[in-house]
């Protein structure tokens, strides 16, 4: 091979079969090329590759700790929320049995104001039955003395006569009204 590149000259050259010097150089220069990256350049980006994944995964991690978290804050509020809705409905029920007892004091206290009202009134009406009973029992007296001076035909001017005759008539009036 090598006679048949120095046969033609360097004109000749077949383009299939490389020169020896520039097999010789370009593994030198391929295996430098090599070493520079393998030395240099594929651990910085080994590193930099790392750093990345870290950091993804590191975000990862801080994602999952964040929504672990969430979910646990949004377990306590709805445990707060439950628990307020529990004290709302305690409440209300206390403000209904508060207003009941309300509405039945209330209702106690009218009751009384009631009776108490009737109860006054039933003593005024007998005081007032009274007096009426006394003043007609007066004019019914006088009349009666007034009459019965006019049928009997004498003076029934004597108080103690009158008086008497005046308590058996009105006896007898209320003896017939009780039948």
């Amino acid at each position: 091979m090598y006679f048949l590149a120095a046969e033609g000259g360097e004109s000749d050259h077949n383009p299939i079969i490389p020169i020896p010097e520039e097999i010789v150089v370009g593994v030198v220069a391929f295996a430098v090329l090599c070493f520079v990256l393998i030395k240099f350049v594929f651990p910085r980006m080994e590193q930099t590759f790392q750093a990345r994944v870290d950091a993804i995964e590191g975000g990862i991690k801080r994602a999952e700790a964040a929504q672990a978290e969430a979910n646990q804050l949004l377990e306590q509020y709805r445990a707060q929320l439950a628990e307020a809705r529990t004290d709302a409905a305690k409440i209300r029920d206390d403000a209904r049995a508060d207003a009941e007892g309300i509405r039945q004091d209330i209702l106690a206290k009218a009751r009384e104001e009631s009776d108490r009202v009737i109860q006054a009134g039933k003593d005024a009406l007998a005081a007032e039955r009274a007096t009426i009973v006394r003043e007609l029992r007066a004019e019914v007296g006088t009349i009666a003395v007034d009459l019965a001076s006019k049928i009997v035909g004498e003076s029934l001017a004597d108080e103690a006569r009158r008086k008497g005759t005046v308590d058996r008539f009105l006896s007898g009036l209320e003896s017939a009204g009780a039948r």
